[in-house]
């Protein structure tokens, strides 16, 4: 069934937020971006004369595709190589969604988007829908076909699993520069205990190489193990160069709300390590570096601004 320009019109209106509902539920902006599209030739062939709220219907169209597919996806990633990460996110991306609340800002954060694969496909449908998306029990309820009670059974469940006692501290750009010159400097020094003071004394490294480059197989953990690791990451050698296609410039970026430095080769980038900033210091280092989740980024950093690297030539 062909679609006019209006519903054409009202499925674009809707598509910046079906995005950024399926990248907190699937961690990846590809996936989202083709669990929307689907939900767009779900919309073609429906009879929209029956569909009485088209918002509410495509949410519910795109939460069960994304449901199937969290589903399939934890089976694919007992076989992943290495650890997984979910993809970064440039600040300024509309994948990001809401970011006018605490729980808003935080459902969207590495660490967050990790922490969530404790949860069930159920739990974190439920979770994001509520905490990131402001919809009722009974909106959700309907989707899910549970009944509201179950719904709010489910959220509670879900908080419980993904309580933590440290509250992420959000930054802007000039901070997010400031942090991660510092922590690149101290990182670069050679002097250990420089960089442990930077850290939490749980912090925890954690790197995703997709098996196209080679990552630990298990996080590390404590500061001062953390710190002796990367001391010896940001080493340069002819190795890691030519692991790399080249000599990487490194830059200061916000990416899902926290500091990030971004590692870049030609225009390409191919790296970006997130940082877990707490009151306390630095709680986690996320470092994604399969390039096929940083292909969006890539795009967005070529087609935008970014200020001068913090190193120029590594």
């Amino acid at each position: 069934m062909s679609l006019s320009t209006h519903e054409v019109d009202l499925f674009e209106s809707t598509r910046g937020r079906l995005e950024a509902i399926a990248y907190r539920l699937l961690g990846s902006t590809g996936d989202a971006e083709d669990a929307v599209q689907e939900a767009f030739l779900r919309w073609q062939s429906a009879d929209r004369d029956h569909v009485e709220t088209p918002e509410a219907w495509l949410t519910k169209v795109l939460t069960n595709l994304c449901l199937n597919q969290l589903t399939s996806a934890r089976a694919r990633r007992e076989t992943y190589v290495g650890q997984w990460l979910p993809e970064p996110v440039f600040a300024g991306d509309r994948m990001l969604g809401p970011a006018d609340t605490v729980e808003q800002r935080e459902s969207v954060s590495i660490a967050m988007l990790t922490l969530m694969e404790r949860l069930s496909a159920k739990e974190r449908v439920v979770y994001v829908l509520r905490a990131a998306f402001g919809h009722a029990h009974n909106e959700i309820a309907d989707m899910l076909d549970i009944t509201e009670s179950n719904c709010q059974q489910i959220y509670r469940r879900a908080k419980q699993h993904l309580a933590t006692d440290r509250v992420r501290v959000a930054v802007d750009e000039a901070a997010a520069r400031r942090i991660v010159e510092e922590f690149l400097a101290a990182a670069v020094s050679g002097r250990t205990e420089t960089l442990i003071g930077l850290l939490t004394d749980d912090a925890i490294s954690i790197g995703d190489g997709g098996g196209f480059l080679r990552t630990l197989s298990r996080p590390i953990i404590g500061a001062r193990s953390v710190a002796r690791f990367l001391r010896l990451a940001v080493k340069p050698t002819d190795a890691k160069r030519n692991m790399l296609g080249g000599s990487p410039a490194m830059f200061a970026a916000v990416a899902n709300g926290g500091p990030a430095l971004v590692i870049v080769v030609d225009d390409r980038v191919v790296g970006i390590v997130c940082l877990q900033l707490t009151s306390d210091g630095i709680a986690a280092i996320h470092a994604q570096a399969n390039p096929e989740k940083l292909e969006r980024a890539t795009r967005r950093w070529v087609s935008s601004e970014h200020g001068a690297p913090i190193i120029e030539s590594w």
